[in-house]
């Protein structure tokens, strides 16, 4: 069998990093599938790993605006598909343009589908382009012989706009790439934070409407006030129109960056040693699928304040400690039960160690691939008469 995917909406995030890791942790051969066509930019295809089953395939419409693509996507694909004797496209971006058949696809980004969250973008182009996104996944996903969920909490926010598919369903999570993983440390006493040697808050994520850092910069800024030695390190890549409210929080609270530092994006492959240097991981955002952000920091062993909102708590479980990200004093105190107790500390950060040991990357690979295998076998079989 021949497996096409089209990846030409993907260009950063979770969706790479997906891709890249499924594709090198999978074996195709054993699910029957000889060969995959990855048609995608020709930056996204750098960063697939050769095999011997992957063929990879670009177009110079793929390195165009939106409406290019869309245009490649109907026109185009189709054909190349034909040409490639595909026996199933899987469309991990979410949204199936071609009228192919089987076809596979997942639900990645959950702003389109929480009117509640979409509303935070005022009106603007990105609430256009999300509205867009709901019609166009949501058509995917009713279309689709198959369709991949992260989460459960995804299933049921999904389905509840959609109603019940037709196609087959399953819950696949990411997994963790093993860089991450790093054994708790020893827990410093409060009596152990100095004013310079201070207990490490990080906060790994894009600056954006639901990931709420104003707030988390509010929170820290009353624990400082409080006496508690503590330091903020914020990462992540910012939209324009976002940060500026962060960059006003930051002015507000500790305008010479005394204890709070934002240090602009972090290349992915250094990600890992941004929670080795912390004591503690916040995630605040209120608008989740399934965040790699908060696995990797269970993995990293470190103790976690979390949002409870979205697939958080389906994640994390009673492994950290929970708050209002909408609100720093809700956020204050997560943080603060947290840094004045260092069994506590210990022991969510060993209870969140255990439990991200179920994710995976090849575990994620297996179960996809046998997904897809189902799909194109129940296509193929002859419907009786």
């Amino acid at each position: 069998m021949r497996l096409a995917i089209d990846a030409s909406n993907l260009s950063i995030g979770g969706g790479i990093t997906h891709l890249v890791e499924l594709l090198r942790q999978a074996d195709p051969t054993s699910h029957g599938f000889e060969k995959i066509i990855v048609w995608a930019s020709s930056a996204t295809l750098a960063r697939i790993e050769e095999r011997p089953w992957i063929e990879k395939r670009t177009d110079p419409a793929l390195e165009g605006h939106l409406l290019r693509r869309l245009a490649w996507q109907r026109r185009t694909l189709p054909r190349y598909l034909r040409e490639a004797k595909a026996d199933l496209l899987f469309a991990p971006g979410g949204s199936i343009v071609p009228r192919f058949q089987p076809a596979v696809t997942m639900s990645r980004n959950m702003l389109p589908f929480e009117w509640s969250e979409l509303r935070r973008f005022g009106f603007s182009t990105i609430t256009l382009k999300l509205a867009l996104l709901r019609w166009s996944q949501s058509d995917s996903f009713k279309r689709a012989d198959g369709t991949i969920f992260l989460t459960n909490y995804a299933f049921d926010a999904v389905t509840k706009v959609t109603g019940s598919l037709k196609g087959k369903t399953i819950i696949i999570p990411h997994g963790v790439n093993t860089r991450f993983r790093m054994p708790p440390r020893r827990q410093r006493t409060a009596e152990e934070f100095t004013a310079s040697n201070p207990l490490r808050v990080v906060y790994v994520s894009t600056i954006d409407e639901f990931k709420h850092q104003w707030h988390v910069v509010d929170a820290v800024g009353r624990l400082h006030q409080e006496g508690l030695p503590l330091r903020l390190d914020l990462y992540g890549s910012a939209r324009a129109s976002t940060l500026p409210r962060l960059t006003d929080a930051l002015a507000r609270v500790d305008g010479e960056g005394q204890f709070i530092r934002y240090w602009g994006a972090m290349d992915y492959k250094e990600i890992h040693k941004c929670y080795a240097a912390a004591d503690i991981c916040v995630f605040a955002s209120s608008c989740e699928n399934m965040p790699n952000i908060l696995i990797e920091s269970m993995a990293a062993g470190l103790p976690i304040a979390c949002s409870n909102r979205g697939p958080m708590p389906e994640m994390l479980g009673d492994d950290g400690v929970y708050f209002d990200p909408e609100n720093a004093t809700s956020i204050a105190n997560a943080v603060r039960e947290l840094a004045t107790q260092p069994q506590l500390r210990a022991e969510k950060a060993s209870a969140a160690f255990a439990a991200a040991s179920k994710f995976s990357w090849s575990r994620c690979a297996k179960e996809t691939f046998s997904f897809l295998e189902t799909v194109v076998r129940e296509h193929q079989e002859p419907v009786a008469g």
